[in-house]
């Protein structure tokens, strides 16, 4: 089978804003204790911030992480979780059904980012309380001093402000899963009041709005349009959320859902720009897609689980060498939105339907969907380019056409690399591209990584860490300015192009 790809240095989409490659830790299941907290463990350091962890988390170069929630921040009191850790409450987490103990909180979180070297993105409680409790939090986390809040952080050891500009009003509160839902019209109203005070506290703050939970909500895409409309002036971002199965065992399906994200964008898109008409605003409100990943393997398990223990092997997803594809092509189209999609979140980050495992007291890992990720995040920030992609397609009753290949294009932020990823969706045929770079004559491949395994539902665990991981491909003579490369059957493919 022949593709054919075309690049052109005059037409890009956008700038990749690097928090695309963000992620998550909420207070759910292991992903906090047991994941990235564990005194006691061998690795761990005087704060119980697992050594090993931290590392994988580097590795990723995770630009930014939401905490702490997710469904557990619509019941959760922020206040439980500062000041001396023998004096904080233990609480019942009324979203996932488990004893939250406060032993990590706010500023054990804040810590941890800066060994992280990354960037906090803060959910606040609109599900529960509201403007008060909000500003309270802000001025907690970044007044200087001389006030109630930010003394009381002194108070706490924390002398200077955390600093933190990125802010989510609320989470998912279209849902009857979360505590506090609420009508489109009575979160526009809240959501533009809490915005309107935080911005009279720093004009600087980056906030999002609430959006449909998923794409298949019944109030989509009214739900978009509703709350903008009140909250249109103060607001930066609005979220998008969705994840993605294979329950049928469908795999030509489930590779294909890439599709469906690109038609979920191009809709909450579409509603954004309908607000701004109707305004007459300026401004274009960007998309915070900040929940996605494969999520459905843990689902039966989670069923039988006891209620009300700390740190219950929640959501634990064993990720497959076909999730680890599929998230390619998520990631692809993510970057192929890069003018409109400026934030996302893998959800989440450590134990948690995650890209990093670990076992209590014993080692970390790698599981498939970390490597995607892993190349997305060194080899994708700079400059989305627009391909055109020549490829043949199959028909799926669910998508309709599919494109064998999924792809996007990156020029790096010095302009001197073009990195290429690529998902080859077919089972059982090797795909060879060809193809051009117009005014980019000088470029050259010079490196081909793989993502290849012989067994579809191939995984890594702790005995077995490596067992799907990318390879070097040697990279053949090819003339400058061109494409001439094989990709194997079902691979994700980071091809660099340099001069």
């Amino acid at each position: 089978m022949r593709a054919n790809i075309h690049l052109d240095k005059e037409f890009t989409v956008g700038e990749v804003d690097k928090r695309i490659f963000g992620s998550f830790i909420e207070h759910l299941g292991r992903a906090v204790y047991g994941g990235i907290f564990e005194p006691g463990h061998p690795q761990a350091d005087k704060d119980g911030f697992r050594q090993d962890v931290l590392q994988l988390v580097r590795d990723l170069d995770v630009p930014v992480v939401r905490y702490p929630g997710g469904n557990f921040v619509s019941s959760f009191r922020w206040e439980d979780s500062v000041g001396p850790v023998g004096q904080r409450p233990r609480r019942l987490d009324l979203a996932w059904k488990a004893v939250e103990p406060n032993i990590f909180g706010l500023n054990e979180f804040m810590a941890w980012t800066k060994q992280a070297k990354t960037e906090a993105m803060m959910a606040l409680n609109l599900g529960t309380r509201g403007i008060e409790a909000a500003s309270a939090l802000v001025e907690y986390c970044n007044h200087p001093g001389d006030s109630y809040w930010s003394d009381l952080r002194r108070s706490h050891g924390v002398k200077d402000p955390h600093g933190i500009k990125l802010w989510c009003l609320g989470n998912e509160l279209d849902g009857p899963w979360q505590v506090g839902q609420k009508t489109p019209e009575e979160y526009g109203r809240l959501a533009f009041e809490t915005a309107k005070a935080l911005k009279l506290f720093d004009p600087a703050l980056e906030l999002v709005a609430v959006g449909s939970s998923n794409r298949h909500m019944p109030l989509f895409p009214q739900w978009e349009a509703t709350v903008l409309e009140h909250c249109y002036d103060k607001v930066d971002y609005i979220s998008v959320h969705e994840y993605y199965a294979n329950r049928a065992n469908d795999l030509p399906t489930f590779l294909a859902n890439s599709i469906g994200m690109d038609a979920f964008i191009n809709d909450v898109v579409a509603t954004c720009d309908f607000v701004q008409a109707k305004k007459r605003g300026k401004k274009p409100i960007h998309l915070s897609f900040d929940e996605w990943n494969v999520w459905f393997h843990s689902n039966e398990a989670d069923k039988k689980l006891t209620p009300w223990t700390v740190g219950p092997a929640q959501l634990e997803d064993v990720y497959t060498f076909e999730d680890a594809l599929v998230v390619g092509t998520l990631i692809n189209t993510l970057l192929r939105h890069a003018d409109r999609v400026k934030i996302a979140c893998m959800a989440q980050l450590v134990n948690v339907i995650a890209p990093i495992m670990t076992r209590n007291g014993g080692r970390a890992w790698k599981q498939t969907i970390f490597w995607p990720l892993y190349h997305a995040s060194k080899f994708g920030r700079g400059t989305s380019m627009n391909l055109k992609l020549d490829v043949p397609f199959y028909e799926n009753a669910t998508f309709g056409q599919v494109p064998w290949l999924d792809a996007s294009a990156i020029k790096s932020e010095d302009g001197k690399t073009v990195t290429l990823f690529v998902v080859n969706r077919s089972p059982d045929q090797t795909i060879e591209l060809t193809g051009s770079f117009a005014g980019m004559e000088h470029l050259k491949l010079v490196g081909h990584t793989e993502l290849h395994h012989g067994d579809i539902k191939a995984v890594n665990n702790e005995a077995h860490p490596d067992n799907v991981v990318p390879r070097e491909k040697p990279v053949k003579p090819t003339p400058v300015g061109q494409v001439t490369e094989a990709l194997s059957p079902l691979s994700w493919n980071v091809l660099r192009f340099q001069a």
